[in-house]
């Protein structure tokens, strides 16, 4: 299995295809083992590439998750695509890591070829943060058997500790992505989204939000479906994908 390190950390991915780089960035609490479908669809263009972010999935684990996990995890996907050595990215992030994919295109907009982000808003505020918590702590069987299959039998702690870095950005105020800087992204852009995604918070009225910021941006909403959409209507979110990157640069 291939890994790669970074600040020490030794980071796991998985990989199917051949030909320019394609990430697929998880969500929260979710690994790249919920991605062999998008692996195998963007992997007979594409050396398609997901990752297990710091803490998670086959990772090496923390003790302490900190508040800015997610920021730490932009720094550790940029050296992935170094680690790759393959030129820009095009970056497939679901949820959180749909931020983390803008973010990283802020941040260095050289290792960024195009972003797809699927059902991410640009804030959350702590009285959601909050509630996320809550719900998690009396999980569904069917959440404890997604959290097993993204990180193995020692899922509770890999929950826990972002419930924790959760409740610290809660306490916080809440989570405020990309602090105006949206309007710095260069690269061509697609935000996509379920119109019945009932997770987020206020999920169409951000992403529109968020693509009046973006230079180059194009929105895709599907009137059914959930959260997110590429799991909830995996066709919708293939054949937007697929048109999007067929128009991208060569």
């Amino acid at each position: 299995m291939p890994y790669f390190t970074h600040e020490g950390h030794r980071l796991h991915y998985r990989e199917q295809g051949s030909g320019r780089p394609l990430l697929i960035l998880p969500g929260d609490t979710s690994s790249a083992a919920h991605h062999s479908g998008e692996l195998a669809h963007f992997g007979d263009r594409y050396h398609s590439v997901s990752l297990d972010f710091r803490g998670t999935g086959r990772s090496d684990r923390i003790e302490t998750w900190p508040a800015d996990w997610w920021e730490i995890c932009v720094e550790d996907t940029a050296a992935l695509v170094r680690h790759l050595g393959e030129g820009p990215a095009i970056l497939v992030g679901q949820s959180a890591g749909a931020a983390i994919s803008l973010m990283l295109a802020i941040r260095h907009p050289d290792l960024v070829r195009a972003v797809i982000s699927d059902s991410q808003v640009e804030y959350l505020p702590d009285w959601w943060l909050r509630e996320m918590v809550a719900r998690r702590r009396v999980p569904s069987p069917s959440a404890k058997l997604f959290w097993q299959v993204a990180h193995g039998e020692d899922w509770p702690q890999v929950v826990a500790e972002d419930d924790a870095a959760m409740l610290a950005r809660a306490d916080a105020g809440g989570i405020d992505w990309f602090h105006g800087r949206l309007a710095e992204i260069k690269c061509p852009v697609l935000l996509m989204g379920s119109l019945a995604d009932d997770l987020m918070p206020n999920l169409p009225a951000q992403i529109i939000a968020v693509a009046r910021q973006i230079p180059e941006c194009s929105v895709y909403f599907c009137a059914t479906g959930a959260h997110a959409l590429m799991w909830t209507r995996p066709e919708h979110f293939r054949r937007a994908a697929d048109c999007f990157l067929a128009a991208l640069p060569s």
